[in-house]
This record gives C-alpha cells, structure tokens and sequence, in this order.
C-alpha cells in the first residue's frame, strides 16, 4: 500500500504524532477517496493554466474559534483518554485569544494581501456554543468577536468548522457529548471510523447549521485530527451533502491532507464530479497543505521558523520547491502557535515568509486566493469541456470562475482581436505584450501558442480567434 502523509503526521514516530494531539495522524492511501466522477474530453493543442499564469497561494488556519484558545481546553481533554501522552501545564497557557489580535493579524494579511481559511470551532472543546453564550465572556464580548470575524476576516478567509468540539463527540440528538470517555468517542480519533455518509454528513450539517445561526457562511469543512482517516470516500461525499444542504454550496471543498515534502501532487483534487451538462452539476474539492506547521504549532511548545517553508535567499525549502512546479503553495497552521503563548511567533514567522516570497517572486507569479476560489478554479479547470472548431474554441463549463486562462498552441500568430462570446455579448480581448501581464479580458499572443485570461461563464460561450 502507498503510504501518504495526512494532516499533521508530519510529526515524526507514532509517539509524537499522537502527542501532537489531537492530531490523530494515520498514513493512509488517500487516493482511494479520489473517485474523480465525470471528465470531459479535451483537444490536442489547448492547456488550461493556473490562473493568469500564475501560481496560487494560500494559507490553511486550524484550531482557531471567536475567543477560545482551543489549547488551553482540550489539553485536558486529550489527557482524560490519553494519560500518558498530555503532560504539559496546559495551566499556563492563555485561556483565550483576544480579539485585538485578531484585528492585528487580519489588517496586516489583508495589507499584504495573503488569503486563506480560517476556522471557527462551533462549540470549540465543550467550552461554549458560538452562536449562543461562552462561558468566561460576556455575551457582547462574543457578538464583538462574531461581528469582528464577519466583517474584517471573511473578505479574504474561507470560514469552516472543524466538526463540532474538536474533542468530544457529540450525540446530535441531544446536543450533549456523550457519556462514554475513551478515544471511539473523541472527534479526532475514532469517532468517525464506519460511520456511513449520511451519518457523517449528518454530524458535519450539525457543526454547519451552528456556524449559520451566528452568521457565518460555509463552503467547505476542515477536519480535526485524524476524523474521517477511515471513511476517506465517505468523507468526501458527507461534505458535499452537508454544505450543499446547509449553504447551498456550488462547489463544496475539504481539507483533510498534507504532503509536507517529496514529489507527489499536491493540487486539489476534484471529487464525485456528475451532471457536468445537467442543471445540476456536482463536484467536491480535496485541498491539500504543502506546508507542515512550522509556524509554532497547536500547543506552545515548540516554536518554528521560517526556513523550513523558504530559506533567507529564496532558494531552498518547501514553498519553492511547490511554486517551481506550478503547483498550489497551501501553507498549514494552528492558531494557537501563530499567537504563541501571547509572542506572535508564528505570526512574525509568517511576516518573514511573505517577505521573503516578495523578494523570491514577482507580483505576476503568485496570486493569493481563498480555498473555494481555488476550488472553484480547479472543478472549471478540470470539468469545463473544451472543443475546436477551426478558429474557435468552444467552452461547455458546469461552473463559473474568474480569470480562466488557457494556451492554445499556434503554427502562426492570430490576425485580429480574441473574441469572446457567451450568449449575445461579443466581448474583446485586450491583447498585451507581454504574458506576465495577463489579468482577466486580455490575450497574449507569441510565436508559438495564444494565451488567453477571462472570466469563464456557466454554459455555452466560445472563444473567436
């Protein structure tokens, strides 16, 4: 069997994958949830790309919720299970994360532009319910951190649960965790294993229908630790279920996997694609980190540092080594170690990274980009069905997205302007002269291949070369 890396089995030994907590860390052979579904043909000669030719970036946050240091409370928790393994004073770690930092980090990344997910723990280790009271805030304390998340994070942050607690599993009937304490009963260990997708799109709809009610809205779900490691295909088939229920979701999206280093793929993978020329077309996105948390971590222990994501000179580390083939750069966290103990580790950890991508990259290499607008990049890239028909290119695409870009090679320069076409607006393409250039409505043309950018309509349009 293949072994692969999941989330957070980055950490080495068994010992210490389990000490990480909450990770549930098992190496699985994950493609066996991929059941790719549907896939049009494609001609000879046309290559969609990343969008405007440039190399997505984004940044995964984990165990982060409206107030609650996730760390302090589940510590305990862990250690009811697990006696062994949780030793630390989880004592002296904060109790919460304040908001004043939330704003500090959120005013910064939108500055600097980096983009991402960022978790809210519906009833994060039993402490509180998000959309009701938390206890050891007032209830304005937490309406001011909903409003706060609402208002300055989700512009640029994809918002998931991380199923309900992070910790005890709860029985959805009554809103109660359950009696039983040992690990079968635990959200991160094996809660999940042979529940079957309508269960376990049940128990995600709970954790979503919480994060509905304090108006939050979702695409996608992150999982904690190692829940869903034994379900992969139900898994995937659960989130589509649940966010299309709850939200209405076009193209639900999850992340579950990391690849922290080697060669294999680290693109999103689009899942259980069907009814590509119905009215109804379906796919679920896998994303997946290329990073390990090498920020600080999720329980104050061990702080990071920059080089293991890009060395002080750009050329060495995991994030080049992504960029370089063209693949996604999806760094992971924990919220607790971009805080630190109150330093800001991570988050200085993070500032040196983007620094030192500005001076690695162009601002024409990389885009930053939220996961569903990743998602929804890769289910257009991967599904659109694409035809040429002399000089035109002919686009049957199940689902919109902005800045869809695709080569077409050319024995000799197009005369004239591209056109596109999508029901009767006739829209020209501006050419540029140089392919660095490429933005939405624009073409560039060299002596081998036209590349065009645009944004991509749902349904029939075509491209006049």
């Amino acid at each position: 069997m293949m072994q692969s890396l999941t989330r957070r089995t980055f950490l080495q030994g068994s010992t210490a994958a389990l000490a990480a907590g909450a990770l549930g860390g098992v190496a699985l052979d994950e493609v066996a949830a991929q059941i790719p579904g549907q896939r049009p043909d494609r001609p000879e000669g046309i290559t969609v790309l990343n969008p405007q030719g440039r190399v997505p970036m984004s940044f995964i946050i984990d165990d982060s919720t409206c107030l609650v240091n996730l760390a302090h409370f589940c510590i305990p928790q862990f250690a009811e299970v697990f006696p062994d393994k949780y030793l630390q004073d989880w004592r002296k770690l904060p109790r919460g994360i304040p908001d004043s930092f939330v704003r500090e980090f959120g005013e910064w990344c939108h500055e600097h532009g980096v983009k991402g997910k960022y978790s809210i723990v519906p009833y994060p280790a039993t402490v509180g319910w998000i959309d009701r009271e938390m206890p050891g805030w007032s209830k304005k304390e937490l309406q001011d951190s909903l409003k706060l998340v609402r208002d300055l994070m989700v512009p640029d942050w994809d918002i998931h649960p991380e199923m309900i607690t992070h910790t005890w599993a709860i029985n959805t009937e009554t809103g109660r965790p359950y009696e039983q304490r040992n690990e079968n009963f635990m959200e991160n260990w094996g809660f999940s294993a042979g529940k079957s997708v309508d269960e376990v799109a049940n128990y995600m709809a709970y954790a979503l229908k919480i994060l509905k009610n304090a108006g939050l809205s979702c695409e996608g779900i992150t999982t904690p630790g190692g829940f869903g490691n034994k379900v992969l295909p139900n898994l995937s088939q659960a989130t589509l279920q649940a966010c299309r229920d709850v939200f209405q979701a076009e193209i639900p999206h999850y992340f579950r996997h990391l690849y922290d280093k080697g060669d294999r793929s680290v693109a999103p993978r689009v899942e259980y694609a069907a009814g590509l020329e119905s009215n109804d077309p379906k796919c679920v996105v896998s994303i997946i980190g290329c990073t390990g948390d090498w920020f600080g971590g999720w329980d104050g222990l061990t702080p990071g540092n920059a080089n293991q994501c890009i060395s002080a000179d750009g050329t060495g580390g995991r994030l080049p080594e992504v960029i370089d083939r063209g693949e996604p750069a999806i760094m992971v966290c924990h919220w607790p170690g971009i805080y630190f103990n109150g330093e800001k580790i991570g988050f200085n950890i993070l500032k040196e990274i983007v620094a030192r991508l500005d001076a690695k990259y162009s601002k024409n290499e990389l885009i930053w980009m939220k996961l569903s607008e990743i998602s929804r990049y890769w289910a257009a890239k991967e599904l659109t069905k694409i035809e040429l028909a002399g000089d035109r290119v002919k686009l049957q695409a199940p689902f919109s997205t902005p800045n869809f870009t695709i080569e077409i090679a050319a024995k000799s320069p197009a005369t004239g302007a591209v056109k596109l076409k999508h029901k009767e607006q006739l829209t020209e393409l501006k050419a540029v002269a140089e392919r660095s250039a490429l933005k939405s409505g624009t073409s560039h043309q060299s002596a081998e291949n036209l590349t065009v950018c645009f944004d991509l309509p749902k349904g029939m349009s075509e491209l006049m070369l």
